[in-house]
């Protein structure tokens, strides 16, 4: 009770202030040393959709003195590493709200022009790597002092992981950056745990079995006890770098235990010591996401930035409003689950309205809320109808190769929500601007009530929270290539389409569906995107939606990518890797540019379609092409496949074709 108490109280004292974030700050509220100095890659936007600004705020409610260090110039005399001194407790390190090599280059490896957690979208104000060059300035600036690694970057560089911007397996984070603790997943729990025990006086260094962290330690010594935990030891970083499908059935463990509900300890050994990945908190209970969405956030940028331009990822997601955390869908190319696990924790009513509450008082509001949901939107609430059969289940995805028959896809609650968000004062439209899973929508196995549910929600939504175009991820058209994306089949698309059109029409609408699409996936070959572009074209989609495939750490088709094999079957699985492999694939998405036209055409023949060039380039042609690109994909092996594997042997990346920019713009369902 004394806890809640201090809690509230100093939930009072911070209302409509910031963090400080400089010197003369600190001490205008009377602070001499800070608890904990939070180094963040991204700029102070002090909202609940940024991590150090809910990091911060979790510290402060645990009664500390925070302070925040956004995008330190790591390239001076390192006063901004400086200027605070040594914490009382520990530093802590971000990225920032994007691992920061996604951040700076394209898929080519080009550097971006811009960055969009920066004021002025101006690039430059964070280096390569950021939460290790953070790390190691740190610690040899105070080599005494603790340094807690967090974020998106540390996370999913937690293991032994292919980098595809230096094109190698490098080891866990911890190996190559001197953190002495690395807090996994969305932080809270972890965190709150941590500052607890250091406050009952326990050292930093006997910290070791802390859930949801990661520690090395010597390979000489024995594992920390821990009598409910089980062991996975993975194969050692140096024996996966002998030999790729060691590193491939690595991963099978590190997806399972990552989201699972009885989550196994893993280990893994680095020349002389051994990485200790400890099993994750479960899913946080309501009270406690509601708690960290509570939090007295200003939810807006530092004023210091005021005369600095705006702050395009802020800018993005101001009106917007997060529902849950978590994700079954298990994408194979998605880092979400690998992040914040497969289980949905979902917010209150109350706490989301109250959050609405508050933007409807922002000053620029008027009246139009730009996302109610988040990524994969249409997950609030759901679970499994009997949790006890969800304890022992291993599955990546609970919707693929379909829908679990234990899982729960009412959006009996999720239209709860629409209606209250909608019904307050000021609230003019809430949108959906994320998109949807529609898989669930169109489940056969749903039992009549869940049924029911799906209609009244598609039917909500169209007509009532979709801003003229909603977003949908088929990402491809190929059941192959979809069947390695863990996504549903292009039929069920198709259906969905017909029924998005039927709800339109009924209502008097002229809404567009806006399909996001996939080049260059692990399984898609020049034949596959032929067969996208006609199919796509017959839709008639002028896709604008489109990305070429860029190998992130810690998923399931940079693992093929790399490895060339599925980490599940260890089967092996084509993937284009060549820059012409590559920029062929991509251009199939612009088969009505002009410029594209040639490139296609050559693509085309080379393939033995040449029957689909005037069906695609000049819009002629039988319109049951799809029927005949299929045929000619099973009686044809694809170019680019072995025959490229034996002029590169060694599977190095020679790649540096375009892309379609992936942002946080881009949200995958």
């Amino acid at each position: 009770m004394q806890q809640q108490l201090f809690f509230l109280d100093r939930l009072n004292q911070t209302d409509k202030k910031w963090l400080p974030v400089s010197v003369k700050e600190m001490q205008q509220i009377g602070w001499e040393q800070p608890d904990v100095i939070l180094f963040s890659g991204d700029a102070y936007v002090d909202h609940p959709a940024f991590g150090a600004a809910v990091i911060g705020r979790t510290l402060e409610a645990e009664g500390l003195k925070v302070v925040i260090v956004p995008q330190p110039n790591w390239q001076d005399d390192l006063r901004d590493f400086r200027k605070f001194g040594t914490p009382r407790l520990f530093f802590a390190v971000s990225a920032g709200n994007m691992d920061s090599m996604v951040n700076h280059y394209t898929a080519n490896r080009r550097r971006r022009s811009d960055d969009a957690y920066t004021p002025g979208g101006k690039a430059g104000m964070r280096p390569d790597y950021a939460a290790s060059v953070y790390t190691k300035i740190l610690k040899e600036l105070y080599p005494d002092v603790p340094v807690v690694l967090g974020g998106i970057e540390a996370s999913l560089r937690r293991l032994t992981h292919y980098d595809y911007w230096q094109d190698e397996l490098k080891p866990g984070i911890m190996a190559w950056s001197g953190a002495d603790l690395l807090i996994y997943g969305m932080g809270e729990q972890p965190l709150r745990e941590l500052v607890r025990l250091l406050g009952r006086g326990v050292p930093f260094a006997s910290l070791t079995t802390l859930a949801q962290t990661v520690v090395m330690q010597s390979a000489a010594q024995p594992l920390p006890a821990h009598k409910k935990w089980t062991t996975i030891e993975l194969n050692s970083h140096e024996a996966c770098l002998d030999d790729k499908l060691k590193y491939a059935a690595n991963f099978k463990h590190i997806e399972q235990e990552s989201n699972s509900l009885n989550a196994a300890r893993l280990t893994q050994r680095w020349q002389e010591q051994v990485m200790i990945v400890n099993p994750p908190y479960p899913p946080v209970a309501e009270r406690e996401l509601d708690r960290s969405y509570d939090l007295p956030y200003t939810r807006l940028p530092h004023p210091k930035y005021r005369n600095k331009g705006p702050i395009p990822a802020y800018e993005m997601i101001k009106h917007s409003i997060i529902l849950h955390r978590g994700c079954f869908g298990g994408c194979s190319f998605c880092t979400i689950s690998a992040h914040q696990g497969k289980f949905i924790s979902s917010r209150s009513v109350a706490s989301i309205v109250r959050e609405a509450e508050q933007v409807t008082q922002m000053d620029d509001f008027k009246g139009y809320l730009s996302d109610l949901g988040g990524p994969s939107a249409n997950m609030y609430r759901m679970q499994g109808r009997d949790l006890e059969l969800c304890k022992p289940c291993k599955r990546p995805s609970c919707i693929f190769p379909s829908v679990c028959s234990n899982l729960n896809t009412s959006h009996e609650a999720l239209l709860e929500v629409y209606q209250k968000v909608d019904a307050l004062p000021g609230m003019k439209k809430s949108f959906v601007g994320s998109g949807i899973r529609y898989d669930m929508l169109l489940n056969d196995k749903a039992s009549e009530a869940e049924k029911q549910s799906h209609q009244r929600y598609l039917r909500e939504l169209i007509q009532k929270h979709v801003s003229g175009r909603l977003k949908v991820a088929p990402e491809h058209t190929s059941d192959q290539v979809l069947k390695v994306m863990r996504k549903p089949s292009f039929s069920l698309f198709k259906a969905f389409k017909k029924e998005f059109e039927r709800i339109n029409a009924a209502g008097g609408l002229k809404q567009q569906l806006i399909p996001y699409f996939i080049s260059s996936h692990p399984a898609s070959g020049e034949k596959e995107m032929a067969e996208l572009a006609v199919e796509t074209k017959q839709l008639n989609f002028n896709l604008e939606q489109v990305q070429d495939f860029t190998p992130t750490p810690m998923t399931v088709a940079t693992v093929i990518y790399y490895s060339g094999h599925h980490p599940y079957t260890l089967k092996p699985v084509y993937t284009a890797r060549t820059r012409d492999e590559k920029q062929n694939q991509w251009a199939f998405f612009f088969w009505h540019q002009r410029e594209k036209q040639e490139q296609i055409r050559k693509t085309l023949i080379k393939n033995g379609l040449e029957h689909l060039v005037p069906v695609l380039l000049e819009g002629r042609g039988d319109p049951k092409t799809q029927q005949q690109v299929k045929r000619a994909n099973k009686a044809t092996p694809r170019s680019g496949g072995s025959s490229s594997r034996k002029q590169n042997p060694k599977g190095e990346n020679k790649f540096s074709g375009t892309k379609n920019r992936e942002t946080f713009k881009k949200r995958r369902k």
